[in-house]
């Protein structure tokens, strides 16, 4: 397109730089995984298989971002903060989260066999992806707390509903009236008293969530003739977990993140509502404008050489991006029209779309994120003989359009 006569189209994309100083955070939560739970039959109220999934997928983030310096998730839901100096993808919000979300999906798919290899996985799991700006390092303390907190909450709250539909012989509706106004205290009692359970016995994984960032260990390299091993060290993402994750006494001692993202000067006792509020915010499309969705193969150049791909064209690979888009449109009723080459397609909304309350952020990360998981899932059946040999991912990017020429 450049230097070209359709070169005035890049003015539609949507300006989302996101300025600096302020740190960058990538938050990605399952999309619809309630019900994705359900069909897949995941373990109530939690399923250790299915969060170790999760965390596998953070750790690949880790490996394969070195922007990204740390990451928290719990349930179905993570977190990766960027160093204050990234310059990933110019800072493109839309980029970012939409490489993240791509990549996070393919591997969670690629992985899926790894821990549910009794269970097909049987449509493709996609997620949403946000940008969150937080303008200092307390406010990214904040952001955390805030998270972790929410952790516990829904953690509690699952237990206590699963165990009085399970053990306690009540009803979905039963349940739900029990628990409308309980405290955290009376949840606690509940557990308690009537199922002889004592909440903070459970599995910290479930409590707590788990946190993700590089920590310099001794790795073998190699083994010398006589078969002792050589070891090195190296930077590799560890997991870590904390009660208070947002505390100085968590953060504060290990020096990666000190130098990396700074410490914390005190404990957040309490989140700032106005920070919260900031936290979800999420900037809307213009009414009656023309969304275009266009996402783009990262790295597929060196992607199509190591698969072998047939020069200049691979008719396989071209099918497989046709599936792809096809499954899109078959998914998201709001798309009218798409066309694609090579490894790029672009989707076209109705101009009266309401998809998502027409949140840039929510429509392209969730088209990304289903491609990339459907492209994962038929590489198989496309190229029977050809193995996958690491997670594709894409960008992508939104077009807003007045009129259509």
């Amino acid at each position: 397109m450049a230097n070209s006569k359709f070169e005035y189209v890049k003015s539609f994309e949507v300006e989302d730089e996101v300025m600096p100083p302020n740190f960058i955070v990538v938050r990605i939560v399952g999309r619809d995984f309630r019900r994705f739970s359900v069909v897949h039959e995941f373990e109530k109220p939690n399923d250790e298989k299915a969060l170790k999934l999760m965390n596998q997928c953070a750790i690949a983030a880790l490996e394969e971002f070195p922007d990204v310096v740390f990451s928290y998730g719990y349930g179905d839901e993570y977190s990766f903060v960027l160093r204050k100096t990234s310059k990933f993808y110019q800072r493109r919000s839309s980029k970012i989260l939409s490489v993240i979300v791509s990549f996070f999906s393919s591997v969670y798919v690629t992985k899926w066999k790894e821990f549910f290899p009794l269970n097909e996985l049987r449509y493709p799991p996609s997620f949403h992806s946000r940008i969150v700006c937080c303008a200092s390092i307390e406010v990214i303390q904040a952001y955390l707390a805030w998270r972790q907190r929410d952790c516990h909450v829904q953690n509690q709250y699952n237990t206590c509903f699963w165990c009085l539909v399970t053990k306690g012989g009540k009803t979905v509706m039963e349940a739900q009236e029990i628990l409308k106004d309980a405290k955290e205290q009376d949840r606690n009692e509940l557990l308690h008293q009537q199922f002889n359970i004592n909440y903070n016995d459970f599995n910290p994984l479930f409590r707590q969530g788990t946190c993700f960032f590089r920590t310099k260990v001794e790795d073998v390299v190699k083994y010398n003739e006589d078969g002792t091993p050589v070891k090195r060290l190296r930077r590799k993402a560890s997991d870590f977990r904390s009660e208070n994750i947002a505390g100085r006494r968590f953060w504060n001692e290990h020096a990666t993140l000190l130098k990396e993202l700074g410490g914390f000067p005190e404990d957040c006792i309490k989140v700032n509502l106005d920070y919260i509020r900031s936290f979800q915010f999420e900037s809307k499309l213009m009414p009656s404008t023309w969304i275009v969705i266009r996402i783009d193969g990262c790295h597929f150049h060196r992607f199509s050489e190591i698969h072998e791909f047939d020069k200049p064209n691979d008719k396989q690979a071209l099918d497989l991006m046709n599936l792809c888009a096809a499954a899109v449109l078959k998914e998201f009723q709001d798309i009218i029209f798409s066309y694609g080459v090579s490894d790029e397609y672009s989707f076209v909304l109705k101009k009266d779309s309401q998809l998502y309350q027409r949140r840039a952020s929510e429509i392209v990360s969730a088209i990304v994120s289903f491609f990339s998981s459907m492209y994962v899932m038929k590489w198989e059946d496309v190229f029977p003989e050809k193995e996958l040999k690491y997670p594709p991912y894409f960008d992508g990017r939104t077009v807003e359009v007045a009129s259509l020429p």
